[in-house]
């Protein structure tokens, strides 16, 4: 690591054009023994670019989730800092990760091994399963109107000049080999007391930091 810190902030945009994006790259986050994750006025999509390097996340309790981010766990996958006492609880979150170097080291390792199981598979498979709940709830059925038309990948790629047909050809999504995941039985205890857990962890780590 070659220095202690990022933190997980939009930067000056206007500044990185005239330079050439040449601060911005996300390798260069990787550099970093601790990054930092605050997340503004409203959702963040740099949280799994802050969360994939290996370095130990500090993040300030946020107000939105991601869908992945249900799933982590305070001092498994993270250090929580409470959003009242800012400065004061990342100095000890640090102090307590040079202290415990081991221990913070293994906190970077599991949170970038849940990120490399997010692979393009899960993240459908989500997408899938969120649709298909969400398309129980509805009390109608949906007719597609007699005006619309179907459209197809290359009357997108006709539009495209050749930058931009590069990128579209490569981010086209193509079918899967294999069929979604199965969602486990409903557990709503389990997830009530996993929830119980983690927020008994985030209090006292407001009341410590």
């Amino acid at each position: 690591m070659t220095s202690r810190f990022l933190i997980g902030l939009s930067g000056n945009w206007g500044k990185e054009v005239v330079n050439g994006f040449k601060n911005s790259k996300l390798s260069n986050q990787c550099n970093h023994q601790y990054k930092i994750y605050a997340e503004g006025y409203a959702w963040s999509v740099s949280l799994k670019y802050i969360l994939s390097c290996g370095s130990v996340p500090l993040i300030i309790n946020p107000m939105y989730e991601d869908f992945f981010s249900r799933g982590l766990f305070p001092k498994e996958n993270y250090l929580p800092i409470p959003p009242e006492n800012i400065c004061p609880s990342i100095k000890t979150a640090v102090e307590w990760g040079n202290s415990h170097p081991s221990k913070a080291e293994a906190i970077g390792k599991a949170m970038q091994d849940y990120i490399e199981r997010l692979n393009m598979d899960r993240v459908y498979d989500y997408m899938y399963h969120l649709i298909t709940e969400y398309a129980k709830l509805l009390d109608f059925k949906p007719v597609r109107p007699s005006t619309a038309l179907e459209e197809c990948n290359e009357s997108l790629l006709c539009y495209a000049d050749e930058t931009h047909r590069g990128f579209l050809e490569r981010s086209t999504a193509t079918p899967s080999l294999s069929p979604p995941c199965k969602l486990p039985p409903r557990n709503f205890e389990m997830i009530k007391r996993k929830m119980e857990a983690k927020n008994i962890i985030i209090d006292k780590t407001q009341l410590i930091f």
